[in-house]
């Protein structure tokens, strides 16, 4: 348990951080799933505007420190190669 102001301060803000982590993560699964699931349907065009919707926010997920920059951009290559092979 906290004792030290300041270590009380810093559990408050981790809870507060975590918070909004989980949402975010969560945010982040949900855009590659609906992107998936576009693609799984094979109808190019939802699956197109699938994926321009999940690049911002796959790129907004690397900014805020919760994913590495490359594991953004293997699932941008993937989500991209599988949209481009519906065509």
């Amino acid at each position: 348990m906290a004792n030290s102001a300041q270590s009380k301060k810093r559990a408050r803000q981790a809870i507060k951080r975590r918070t909004r982590n989980v949402a975010k993560r969560s945010e982040f699964r949900t855009v590659l799933k609906t992107t998936t699931y576009a693609i799984e349907a094979g109808d190019k065009d939802s699956a197109a505007n699938a994926l321009k919707t999940a690049i911002p926010v796959i790129d907004a997920m690397v900014s805020k420190g919760l994913i590495h920059k490359n594991k953004a951009a293997r699932h941008k290559s993937r989500l991209n190669a599988k949209v481009k092979a519906l065509g």
